[in-house]
């Protein structure tokens, strides 16, 4: 038996508790169905018997205490809800228990932000991970030490999980269960769940706001003008003279500041607004590529894929009712 233990953290989603027990309570049946034995032994554990969510909402029965479990095989870490820094603190228990599984051979899956609990372990430090495309930005100003893979939806390193945002969490537990199962349950599994069980990434959710949480005046000016200036060509040094600095210094303070290079801001902050075109205007491919001051149709449009992981027209068919109709 493979002993699961869900944590029941404090500030997390009751959801992503509940859906990885039920998930795996569910493959236990699958498999009793098939003439096997349950794989799965899951319980909830916390730091203490009762954990409360949600404002008094939600109160969450444990199975055991982390003080109870000397040794598991999976821990899951769920998604956490509000102030990041302040669940950490709420937390801080949890921290050595997870370390003291993982250096017991225990694996470790976050779900969703609840990566930001797992990096606070540092056990991430020098390590990949994904989380919520909406909390990259922050997630590297905490754990600069940790390498982030933009719109990645499941990321493994040395027997560390994590998931991209919100219910990309269904599909690092699909890979959960097809590794400790086999792709024939996991596929069962996806289709109980009627979840997408090869969906790789988050591009396509994604909304690119920029990065504009520093104190550099001189680049948040900058950022403001590429953002009411889309349809304009711009150049490096057109830019670095609104800053009024060389252009080298400008494009280090430029990726400092923003975690960009200026061409990829700039290409960014136009997909961006295509992206808001196609989802609710009529507007043609040639229509929105000159709104947004692109030429090259071809250009555009493999420009709009490697940001997006859609084609423009797909991205359009699956955001837009009117195109649909």
């Amino acid at each position: 038996m493979k002993k699961v233990s869900i944590l029941v953290p404090e500030y997390s989603v009751m959801q992503a508790i509940a859906d990885p027990q039920y998930l795996f309570t569910a493959v236990n049946n699958f498999l009793l169905v098939a003439g096997k034995q349950p794989l799965f032994d899951v319980e909830l554990v916390g730091a203490k018997k009762e954990v409360i969510l949600n404002n008094g909402l939600y109160v969450v029965s444990t199975s055991r205490q982390l003080k109870e479990i000397k040794k598991t095989d999976l821990v899951i870490i769920p998604a956490l809800f509000g102030d990041m820094a302040t669940a950490i603190e709420m937390n801080k228990a949890l921290l050595p228990w997870i370390e003291e599984q993982y250096d017991n051979g225990a694996e470790v899956a976050s779900l969703c932000v609840g990566a930001f609990l797992l990096a606070a372990t540092g056990l991430l430090n020098g390590k990949k991970c994904s989380t919520h495309w909406g909390f990259i930005n922050e997630f590297r100003e905490m754990y600069p030490e940790v390498e982030v893979v933009d719109g990645s939806i499941v990321t493994e390193e040395k027997r560390l999980y994590s998931s991209g945002g919100a219910n990309s969490y269904w599909n690092l537990l699909l890979y959960l269960v097809e590794k400790y199962t086999n792709r024939e349950t996991a596929i069962l599994a996806s289709k109980y769940f009627a979840i997408d069980i090869d969906r790789d990434s988050q591009a396509a959710f994604a909304m690119f706001k920029g990065q504009k949480n520093h104190n550099d005046v001189d680049i948040k000016k900058v950022q403001e003008y590429i953002e009411k200036n889309i349809v304009e060509k711009m150049t490096v040094d057109e830019l670095a003279a609104i800053a009024a600095t060389g252009r080298r210094s400008f494009e280090r303070r430029f990726r400092v500041a923003t975690n960009n290079s200026v061409l990829e801001y700039i290409q960014r902050i136009k997909i961006e607004a295509a992206k808001r075109h196609f989802e609710s205007s009529r507007k043609n491919i040639n229509e929105v590529m000159y709104n947004v001051g692109y030429t090259d149709a071809k250009a555009f449009r493999d420009l709009f894929k490697k940001i997006t992981g859609l084609t423009p027209i797909e991205y359009r068919n699956k955001f837009n009712k009117m195109a649909m109709a």
